[in-house]
């Protein structure tokens, strides 16, 4: 189990990290979330041993993780940290990057293991091309397989999948978090896109000015954001009055409806005037205006000339869904 104490952090005069407690149980997949600078890559480190925090102790089961202060090379045998800086070998082989790590005395172990790392990170056919050749995304996918190779009982992942393309990425997810779970690695995922964990991950935790904001179950957070903050960083949000959604409310309470739950009407609902279409492939993003002025946001299945005014609905489950406690 990994727990962190009231865990603070300075680089300069500004709190990055204040008072941060939580406790990660062993084989459980944690998301790391929140905007640029909230901390996410510095907890990752503080975790991981290559700062030490200002206040407070982390541990590890019962071996409490020291920084640069008490450790000449940071990290412990335990755990792996793949940051935003890969650090491969250039000019050597992407297999001789991953198996660097493994025992050169079981050469048939090494292997096989190299190549269930090359098959997962999809570089089969890449084994003896020299890591400097690669392009950034497929680097990225070697540093991955580079912190796997010793199958850690803790991983820290930051950004794993920022430089992969679309292509890869999807496919990448499914195999590296399924391989996590098969064999009960407990990891901690640092991203600022959700596709990265909300079909994976099991809890997630939200920083926001330097401190934990909220934390539960991913899909629980995603159904129930707190506040249009945390709603933000699973998708585009509005939040809104209840009487201007549903006209006979007798309350002025607000609810944070997500933009791909409307229903676009042309004869009731919340009146909005089109201000411009975004085409998102299979769906358009409808940047609106209400009646106030204010923006909302929502999806169209066609496209919806400037100007036009339109309605929007939501169903009463959704209404019903923000409102329980």
């Amino acid at each position: 189990m990994l727990k962190l104490d009231q865990i603070s952090f300075t680089y300069t005069t500004q709190a990055v990290l204040e008072n941060i407690s939580l406790e990660i149980q062993p084989g459980e997949h944690v998301a790391l979330m929140g905007e640029s600078g909230c901390g996410k890559s510095t907890l990752l480190k503080l975790i991981y041993g290559l700062i030490s925090p200002g206040k407070g102790k982390i541990f590890w089961n019962d071996t409490e993780v020291k920084g640069p202060l008490h450790n000449l090379i940071p990290g412990e045998p335990f755990m792996k940290y793949l940051s935003q800086e890969f650090d491969l070998m250039p000019y050597t082989t992407v297999r001789e990057n991953i198996a660097e790590f493994l025992s050169v005395f079981y050469p048939e172990e090494r292997e096989s293991r190299t190549m269930e790392l090359l098959r997962m990170i999809e570089l089969e056919g890449f084994g003896n091309t020299k890591v400097r050749y690669l392009s950034i995304g497929q680097q990225q996918r070697v540093a991955l397989a580079r912190v796997l190779a010793q199958k850690p009982q803790l991983l820290l992942l930051d950004e794993p999948f920022s430089h992969i393309d679309n292509f890869r990425k999807n496919s990448l997810r499914r195999n590296l978090f399924d391989y996590l779970e098969e064999e009960g690695i407990t990891c901690i995922t640092a991203t600022h896109d959700y596709h990265d964990v909300l079909p994976f991950a099991d809890r997630a935790i939200v920083l926001r000015d330097a401190e934990l904001l909220v934390e539960g179950p991913i899909l629980e957070l995603y159904k129930h954001p707190r506040n249009l903050y945390v709603a933000s960083l699973f998708g585009e949000a509005n939040l809104l009055p209840i009487d201007v959604i549903k006209s006979y409310a007798n309350t002025k309470r607000r609810i944070i409806v997500y933009a791909h739950e409307f229903r676009v009407s042309f004869s009731t609902g919340l009146p909005v005037t089109v201000k411009k279409s975004y085409p998102m492939g299979s769906y358009f993003l409808i940047q609106g205006t209400q009646e106030n002025g204010q923006p909302v946001y929502f999806n169209s299945n066609e496209t919806l000339i400037p100007g036009r005014n339109v309605f929007l609905n939501i169903s009463l489950e959704t209404i019903n869904q923000r409102l329980a406690p």
